[in-house]
């Protein structure tokens, strides 16, 4: 089993690195319905997964110079206040405790959501690129103020099933800034706003004890290789048909939890 954990935190990490996407869509998902682990502790062991694997993966992300800092921090104003909103919603209203069906269905609703976001994510970027070349004074007044209402939902839905940093993270960053956001860039930033993100959201479910760290452990022996890997290799990836695959499978997964 933990030779098994170690490969998925690999897989997981390669993608994360390549992409900017695959972290929660695809942990939790994992060891949830294949290593049998329960929903909170699963949320709260992805997020600290995924804090210590992006610490890595920003830090080449940073190196490179990939990494757009005032759209980082206009996301951290939304998304950090959110993630801490949300976990004291959870502690408040015993969800955390006694809901595990809470958490798989909000679960399977965002991977279905993440996967379309992953299908119509040029189409967001045509229409940010139409709006801004045709009303750009009013679209860019827009933009820091939509940056850290994007950033809110961000937080809280990555708080309550660690899902959505990712994907839905890219698809509102390529809307809001479709010409700013090069593929390796909108990647970086990605990975760097999330670091701050799980970090709050990981910690207030270390509170709640949601964290398996044996199980913690075995996965970052795979993913902090993977995701410098992936880091590295970002520029050359064929993206599409890497999203195109990943939708996929969140699609079958995402339907299984919100309808079994």
């Amino acid at each position: 089993m933990n030779a098994l954990n170690t490969a998925a935190g690999f897989g997981v990490g390669l993608l994360v690195g390549l992409t900017g996407v695959g972290g929660g869509s695809l942990m939790t998902p994992i060891l949830v319905l294949l290593f049998g682990v329960a929903p909170a502790s699963a949320v709260g062991t992805d997020l600290w997964f995924a804090a210590l694997t992006k610490i890595v993966g920003g830090t080449v992300q940073h190196r490179r110079g990939m990494v757009d800092w005032q759209v980082v921090g206009r996301l951290s104003l939304g998304s950090l206040p959110a993630a801490v909103l949300t976990l004291l919603w959870m502690h408040a209203s015993g969800s955390a405790r006694v809901s595990q069906g809470l958490i798989l269905q909000a679960l399977g609703g965002v991977l279905l959501l993440t996967a379309a976001a992953m299908v119509f994510k040029r189409r967001m970027q045509a229409i940010g690129q139409a709006l801004r070349s045709t009303a750009p004074a009013s679209f860019k007044r827009a933009q820091p103020a939509l940056t850290v209402l994007a950033g809110a939902t961000l937080g809280g839905l990555v708080t309550l099933t660690s899902v959505g940093a990712g994907a839905l993270g890219t698809v509102m960053l390529v809307y809001l800034y479709p010409f700013r956001m090069t593929p390796a860039r909108l990647v970086g930033t990605d990975i760097v706003h999330a670091i701050p993100l799980t970090l709050v959201a990981g910690t207030g479910h270390l509170l709640l004890g949601h964290v398996d760290f044996a199980l913690l452990g075995t996965l970052l022996l795979g993913s902090i290789p993977g995701i410098v890997i992936g880091s590295l290799l970002s520029s050359r990836a064929p993206e599409g048909l890497l999203r195109g695959a990943i939708a996929a499978v969140l699609v079958a997964v995402g339907a299984k939890l919100v309808f079994s």
